[in-house]
């Protein structure tokens, strides 16, 4: 009777602590939004502003210190410690593990930005380089391989250590990301600082799946507008929201093995076939050219454009573009690293940072070069007037119109809208379950948390975008993401200093710095 009332409190549960006021914030957050969207978006931009005017220097250094931190564990001391066991071998095969990590962390972003971001730069390029010229069109394909390239993945490798170290050599019986910390947090208060520490996690991931929603819901809204031929319309958004929250809370209700790992697989062979269809129905050679000069534009120009703050002139491109990536990045650190750490069990740090950073570069730069370039190619001939698309009618609809000038245009609108929905359902069903991981107790880290949190949390998501819909604004669901990544800074900093100290301690004696010297009489011995 006893085994049965312990096996009982030792079942996965919702922790109360975390999840009570996680959720009371949310939706003081979404509902004013909802009843009051004018007035909530006017305030979320002028908090992002704030900010960004103040901080940007900040969020830059923090990218690249991420890097350099990065670099250390991936080459460093401690770059064969094994996450795991020493004869355990990876938990997913590498395929398994490329196709999740790169659907779980970057999602249908690749599609809703792809065709547009470069656009944005022509409007407004930057480096004070004139608008309309041939330099600024370079520019304009450059600028998003950086945003979406080695210092992103840096940020999100930088909290995955920590926590697979967490998880597999501490072998710590959960899966919240506070738990990392304890290497450096004192222990006189360290619940309470732990319990802060997860619900800012919360925060910033709620924050950063909300932006991609309010991304990503118009676009497919614009999509099935374009494609049947009907007004685009709050009705259509709507169903869509409720359409892929049934869709994603199906997926995390099977879990991650059943779930999101199919929808994953399905995910990259889609996103593969539509790289290579634009590449060969597209201009696929200019694309190339393209390609290899952004490449060459962004590696030689890399520190300048990674510390770039306009300080003279004040002009807001670092701010509204650079500043905003770095948080957007940082406001998903909690989910993308506990879900990279719970798929690399039986890897070493070096293979996880690489693979992260390596593995993550080559999927976006490989996107996000063809579909830009497919856009830029438009605008240069004139095939389609693709910046007066943005300014008339908005990010969404010049992705929709741009795929389906494509060849067999309305089957191929159809496929990307295909790909659109699985993108996303994976990227959200993925932060629902790390957000219901984080709330929960006795939760093993093999384990999966309670199905009916996973649902709660799909279905806040939910809420929460239907509020930024409301406001219908850019800027809004921009800033949304700025405000929700200022408390992930410091969680970060702990958490690297947490690693440093807990690799210190069980492997320092095995790395410490030697002295090599040829002994006194082995030298005497040779000059005799």
């Amino acid at each position: 009777m006893s085994n049965q009332a312990s096996n009982k409190n030792n079942q996965p549960e919702v922790d109360w602590a975390i999840f009570i006021p996680a959720v009371i914030i949310v939706l003081a957050c979404a509902i004013p939004l909802m009843i009051f969207p004018d007035t909530g978006a006017q305030l979320l931009v002028e908090g992002r502003k704030a900010i960004m005017s103040n901080f940007l220097w900040l969020y830059l250094s923090v990218a690249i210190a991420a890097v350099l931190f990065c670099l250390w564990l991936a080459f460093g001391p401690y770059a064969h410690v094994k996450l795991g066991a020493a004869d355990e071998p990876p938990e997913y095969s590498d395929a398994h593990w490329v196709a999740m990590m790169f659907t779980a962390a970057i999602g249908a972003g690749v599609i809703a930005w792809g065709f547009a971001e470069p656009i944005y730069y022509l409007q407004t390029p930057p480096m004070g380089i004139e608008v309309g010229s041939s330099k600024s069109f370079e520019w304009a394909h450059m600028y998003p391989l950086f945003h979406w390239g080695i210092m992103g993945w840096a940020i999100y490798a930088v909290p995955a250590v920590p926590i697979a170290y967490m998880l597999y050599v501490k072998r710590y019986h959960t899966l919240r990301i506070s738990s990392a910390c304890d290497g450096v947090l004192p222990t006189r208060g360290r619940s309470q600082i732990k319990t802060l520490i997860d619900i800012f996690i919360v925060l910033g991931i709620v924050g950063g799946v909300a932006t991609s929603l309010g991304l990503g819901v118009p676009l497919l809204s614009a999509m099935l507008a374009t494609l049947f031929d009907i007004p685009d319309s709050m009705l259509i958004k709507m169903a869509v929201l409720a359409f892929w929250t049934a869709l994603f809370g199906a997926s995390v209700y099977r879990g991650l093995k059943s779930g999101i790992k199919v929808l994953a697989d399905i995910n990259i062979a889609l996103a593969i076939m539509a790289i290579i269809f634009v590449l060969i129905a597209g201009p696929g050679l200019f694309i190339m050219d393209l390609t290899v000069n952004s490449m060459g534009l962004m590696f030689s120009n890399f520190i300048s454009a990674a510390t770039w703050t306009d300080p003279i002139e004040n002009g807001s491109f670092p701010e509204d573009w650079t500043g905003f990536y770095w948080a957007w990045w940082l406001a998903y650190t909690g989910m993308i690293g506990l879900f990279f750490a719970r798929i690399s069990r039986g890897r070493t740090i070096r293979q996880l940072v690489l693979g992260v950073i390596g593995w993550g570069c080559l999927g976006t730069w490989l996107f996000m070069a063809v579909m830009g370039g497919y856009s830029l190619y438009l605008e240069t001939t004139g095939s389609l007037e693709v910046k007066e698309i943005l300014s008339t009618q908005g990010m969404s609809f010049v992705n929709a119109l741009v795929i389906e000038s494509m060849p067999l245009g309305k089957f191929t609108l159809a496929m990307f809208t295909i790909l659109s929905i699985i993108f996303y359902a994976t990227s959200i069903d993925s932060g629902a379950y790390v957000l219901a991981s984080i709330c929960a107790k006795n939760l093993p880290n093999h384990a999966e948390p309670v199905r009916w949190s996973r649902l709660a949390w799909a279905g806040l998501l939910a809420v929460i975008t239907a509020g930024i819909l409301q406001s219908g604004a850019l800027d809004t669901v921009m800033s949304i993401t700025v405000l929700s990544s200022v408390p992930l800074i410091p969680i970060m900093v702990l958490l690297c200093v947490s690693l440093v100290r807990w690799l210190n301690q069980d492997f320092g004696h095995l790395v410490g710095s030697k002295e090599l010297v040829i002994p006194i009489e082995d030298l005497n011995d040779s000059t005799q």
